[in-house]
Formats: structure tokens, sequence, C-alpha cells
């Protein structure tokens, strides 16, 4: 198993590193960063002024990966899907690859001065939880566990980096 982080936006390179080693230490597999250009106009909703999920999640599945290559797109726009305001991110199981926004997890979105570990912390959250939903993981009742829905920021801010001792059984057997 591989997982890749590609960020389709312009995403400082060294928060992509940080992300990348915070990944490859909750999986423990390769982990690799690859950029990839992606035009976003075709998600783009301009009365919503926010960008549809599952139109870059079909972007994204035109890329060439491996059988075993989890492929994880990082934005930094807003991201919505049908019924919802907004989402961190969204999974797509059948393709193994997602896509996570950084947008409402900086703290400068609530007009807060920056905190950069607090941002990494949430946006490791935000891909280690997509990345459990492309191994087949369902949300989980655990408010601590890295696979509960997070319905707001505090969510996210609640749970831990990890999976739950009910998630993390089914996702060793997933990844075998």
């Amino acid at each position: 198993m591989r997982i890749t982080l590609s960020p389709l936006t312009n995403v400082a390179f060294e928060i992509i590193e940080e992300l990348n080693n915070s990944v490859n230490a909750v999986f423990h597999c390769p982990t690799e960063i690859k950029t990839s250009s992606s035009d976003l106009v075709q998600a783009y909703n301009a009365q919503r002024r926010q960008y549809l999920s599952s139109e870059l999640l079909v972007s994204l599945n035109k890329a060439k990966r491996d059988a075993d290559e989890r492929i994880v797109g990082i934005v930094d726009v807003d991201l919505y899907t049908p019924g919802l305001d907004f989402v961190f991110g969204e999974a797509d199981v059948i393709s193994g690859i997602a896509i996570v926004s950084l947008y409402r997890l900086k703290q400068e979105y609530y007009g807060l001065p920056p905190d950069k570990a607090l941002f990494l912390t949430r946006a490791s959250k935000e891909i280690v939880h997509e990345i459990g939903h492309t191994f087949g993981l369902k949300h989980c009742t655990d408010t601590k566990c890295v696979m509960h829905f997070s319905n707001c920021l505090a969510d996210t801010d609640w749970k831990e980096t990890n999976f739950c001792s009910k998630c993390c059984p089914q996702l060793e057997f997933l990844i075998q």
C-alpha cells in the first residue's frame, strides 16, 4: 500500500511535507507527494462560491495510479456537497481517492490569529479520516475516533488523529 498526497492548489510545500509525515506516522506505509495540476473551474459553483467536492474526485480519478495506492487531493478552497453547507473532505471507497480542503481548518477563516500547529493537527485528522473511508471504514460513534463525523470544527478538534479500538482492527483487516 502507498499513500500519495496531491496538492491541487497552491499549498506551501512545507505544509504538505508535514502532512505527509503525519500520514506516514499513522499508516506506517510509503507516502509520497505528487503535485498535480488540476483545473478546478468545472467544480466551481458561482452561486455558492464553493467547489463541488465530487467533481474534484472525478478529476482526481483520472490520474494513473497503482491498484494499492490511495490518493488524497489537497485543496485550499471551500468545498461542499449537496445537502451540506460545506465539507472538510470527501472520499470514494471504490476508487481509493479522497479530497480534503484546508480552507476552513485555518484559524484565519474564523477571524482568529494563525496557529500553525493547530492547523496541521486539524488537517492531519481530516486526511487520515478520508483515507479511512477509502478503505471502507464508516463513521464511528466514538467521538474521539478519527472516523467520527465532523459536523463542525469543534468535532475535528475534539477527536484524535488515531483510530479507536473498534476501527483499528477493521482497518488492519482491510489493509491486508
